[in-house]
């Protein structure tokens, strides 16, 4: 059933704890595997609920989108990013929309229905009245009834490059609907309006500025109604034109049209997009735009059943499953279409190009997702992953660079470090760059080596030129920006262990290319992360230009670091954990940390409260802290590191317990989703399994909670197409591995590989009340990669590791 206000609480104070133990529609579609029934053979859309973060700065949207689609069209209450749940008036529903971002973007054409003469310009103004009781979503759709204007119903579904809508006004002959070209959720640069006919509006809406003030972008869009509107016009400010078909403007602008519903009350509008041209736009609608209402809903809905349908799990209460549907929904929200149905795109060089055999990708929250969400679709979705590598290779082909975090067509340099490194060899140890390698290995080195020119926009590893010649990037505070976004000078402490991991991975692939001179090159590099490491207060700390150790020395109070302190960047070093563990005391000194770091003790008594009130709480509270931050990026991987100290039992302890924060209620997300990011963690450590080195293709082990979770894959990628997990009478009670087997083969290891995955049918954990001594062994933890030790190790296994799909 979509979700209302009958079967979700008012507010979030009524928030549940997870008790863990009780379509691409259209030509750019990939075929999605048939999958069997959802838990009790219901629908498994009917477990997602899409207002899941959309209170207290989550900040997802409740819209109509399809997998991945260009298109998400949904509400706008005046929140930053779009959609606020505590917010009781829609100012428009626009067509462009982030899930989880945590700074104003898109919101395009947010359009309007009213009735009366129009009086107010601005949609601040002549937003619309409505409350939760009327209003109702689920995957693809989303409905509401307005309660000012005489009460309109506004219904919204998608396809994969338009959303349709559906007005339902009261009997009247002024009932209009507004297009408000001039306003979104980021800054205008030029708009353009045109009435082309008596059911036909065209826009374009050229917009900039994300965190920053950054490149403009360009969307154009066309709105076609299923009758002819009786009058119309346009507005420029304050002024309104009746009758004007064509107007330009820098600043609030726009056009409305207005229909006579006193015989028939319901209007249907089709609003298609392309970031190349008008007549691109005209095309995605010609070849989406078809169909009844009804139908693109359906569709749309049977498109997320049979995505949501490649992962099916037996066991746990309807709580955790409504989470963790809701949360697989939103890993498939991006990143997004670019390409329009012919295969046209804009590259970031804003010039057309062609697709030709792949499906082009845009909007890249890359620093978030190369953490979890990258090796999610690499596993459920390996064919449009492969696309969105390929699609990051020709920005570098069209751009000059590689990107950092995209928008539409443009970069904004926002965030830091070198996370498209760990994205792309990700890709490449997954077996998605076959016939690409060296391609993509060629921009990664000049990445990895180099800085964009000053004439480019781009900055790439802006602390490059210090980091090669002394092993790390500088910190230096209040040095002014070159360029628009973020600088890595800002975070010399942060961005020194993401350049080092980046170093491991790029190694790694090096060595699998057979380039051995890169890859002991970047291996000596991957161990640049002793260079900030400061003995006399056992963290890592940043360092001035000179060299010198600067910022505070409690680590709980660092600087240098983006978003987080030394506390929370001390575990990120998965290439080379052994030696990282080594400098704080071995295994035992790591365990100790550890758990001071996630208040163990305390975890154990009360795992949901501890989690709530005792770790770091809020989407933006990132400094200041000793304890793990679950809202935000830079720890989330820190639970595994218990997987290196040998307390294997730990990690499931302190991952169930986070769990806990995921709930089915608007306020049940941890900070902001970030594309998916957050989804994705919440999606992978439910099933057992997750990426504990970004970069490559391990897999970490803790116990699932479900007693059954069967995967349906991609069998151009995975021969059998299937593969299981089995955690009989896994509860809160019975949460400790006891033993595991893969396809009945006792294994000891707290690890797995893709080509593990890809081989194997079933992985069965056996659980109990008590730790055990599984994974406790010497060789249990996943090994170092990309590190000097590394690459000779593999060395004398015969050569270095292929890729899983080579």
């Amino acid at each position: 059933m979509p979700w209302t206000r009958r079967n979700r609480p008012r507010t979030a104070g009524a928030a549940a704890v997870v008790l863990l133990g009780s379509l691409l529609i259209g030509p750019a579609a990939h075929a999605v595997p048939a999958a069997p029934a959802g838990p009790s053979g219901g629908r498994l859309t009917d477990l997602v609920n899409p207002f899941i973060g959309s209170q207290n700065d989550g900040n997802t949207y409740p819209g109509a989108a399809v997998p991945f689609g260009m298109v998400q069209l949904s509400p706008d209450t005046g929140h930053t990013t779009g959609y606020d749940y505590d917010d009781s008036r829609i100012r428009g529903f626009s067509a462009v929309h982030l899930s989880g971002v945590g700074c104003g973007i898109g919101g395009d054409l947010p359009v309007l229905p009213t009735t009366g003469d129009l009086t107010e310009t601005d949609y601040a103004k002549y937003a619309a009245a409505f409350t939760h009781d009327g209003e109702s979503a689920r995957p693809g759709s989303y409905r509401v009834r307005l309660t000012s204007y005489g009460g309109i119903t506004a219904e919204l579904t998608a396809t994969a490059r338009t959303g349709r809508q559906r007005y339902t006004f009261p009997a009247t002959d002024k009932a209009n609907v507004l297009l408000n070209t001039g306003q979104s959720l980021h800054k205008t640069v030029s708009t353009r309006v045109e009435v082309l006919d008596s059911r036909t509006v065209r826009t374009t809406i050229t917009g900039r500025g994300f965190c920053q003030d950054t490149r403009p972008y360009t969307v154009h869009t066309l709105t076609r109604f299923n009758r002819p509107f009786t009058a119309y016009g346009t507005w420029r400010g304050d002024t309104v034109t009746p009758g004007s078909r064509d107007s330009t403007a820098p600043g609030r602008h726009g056009a409305y049209v207005r229909f006579d519903t006193r015989k028939d009350r319901v209007v249907e509008a089709t609003t298609s997009l392309s970031y190349v041209d008008a007549a691109g736009a005209a095309r995605n609608l010609r070849a989406e735009g078809g169909g009844s209402f009804a139908r693109t809903k359906a569709a749309a809905d049977a498109a997320w059943e049979r995505r949501l349908g490649l992962v099916r799990v037996q066991g746990g209460d309807r709580t955790l499953r409504r989470t963790f549907y809701s949360s697989l929904y939103r890993s498939f929200l991006a990143p997004n279409i670019g390409s329009d149905v012919d295969g046209r795109y804009t590259g970031w060089d804003q010039r057309p190009h062609r697709a030709a055999g792949f499906t082009y990708f845009q909007n890249w929250s890359l620093w978030d997702t190369y953490r979890t969400q990258t090796q999610l679709l690499s596993l459920l979705a390996p064919r449009e992953a492969r696309d969105m590598a390929l699609s990051v290779l020709r920005i570098d082909q069209e751009g000059g660079w590689l990107p950092k975090w995209g928008y539409g067509t443009a970069e904004t340099n926002i965030m830091t470090g070198d996370p498209v490194t760990p994205f792309l060899t990700n890709a490449h140890r997954q077996g998605l760059l076959k016939g690409h390698e060296e391609e993509a290995y060629a921009a990664l080195r000049k990445n990895a080596d180099g800085v964009p020119p000053t004439a480019s926009p781009y900055v790439g590893r802006e602390a490059n030129a210090a980091y090669l010649k002394d092993g790390y990037a500088p910190y230096l505070k209040g040095r002014p920006h070159t360029k628009s976004g973020d600088s890595d000078f800002d975070h010399g402490a942060s961005a020194t262990l993401e350049y080092a991991l980046s170093d491991a991975m790029l190694a790694q692939m090096a060595q699998d290319l057979g380039h051995r001179a890169d890859a002991e090159r970047f291996a000596a590099r991957a161990l640049n992360y002793h260079k900030i490491f400061d003995r006399s207060t056992g963290f890592f700390r940043a360092r001035d230009g000179a060299g010198a150790f600067t910022g505070p020395a409690d680590p709980a109070k660092s600087e240098g670091f983006h978003e987080g302190t030394a506390w929370q960047y001390q575990w990120l070093v998965p290439q080379d954990l052994p030696e990282m563990l080594a400098l704080i005391g071995g295994k035992d000194g790591g365990t100790a940390r550890l758990d001071s770091f996630f208040a163990y003790p305390q975890l154990l008594k009360d795992p949901a409260r501890t989690a709530r009130e005792v770790w770091v709480n809020g989407p933006y509270d990132y400094y200041n802290a000793d304890k793990y931050n679950p809202q935000n990026e830079p720890d989330l991987i820190a639970p595994y590191t218990y997987l290196s100290t040998g307390r294997p039992w730990k990690t499931t302890d302190v991952v169930h317990a986070a769990l806990t924060l995921f709930t089915d209620t608007p306020s049940g997300m941890t900070g902001n989703d970030d594309l998916g990011t957050m989804s994705a963690w919440m999606v992978l450590s439910s099933m057992g399994v997750y990426p504990v080195q970004p970069g490559t293709d391990t897999w970490g082990l803790s116990t699932p909670v479900f007693d059954r979770v069967d995967l349906t894959l991609d069998r151009r990628y995975y021969p059998s197409g299937r593969f299981t997990l089995t955690a009989p009478g896994t509860s809160s009670a019975h949460r400790y591995i006891q033993s595991v087997r893969l396809d009945g083969a006792p294994r000891d290891r707290t690890y797995l590989t893709t080509a593990d995955l890809r081989s194997g049918r079933e992985l069965a954990f056996s659980v109990g009340p008590e730790p055990s001594r599984w994974g406790t062994g010497d060789q249990a933890a996943p090994p170092p990669v990309g590190t000097p030790g590394a690459l000779a190790a593999a060395s004398r296994q015969h050569g270095a590791r292929t890729p899983a799909g080579g």
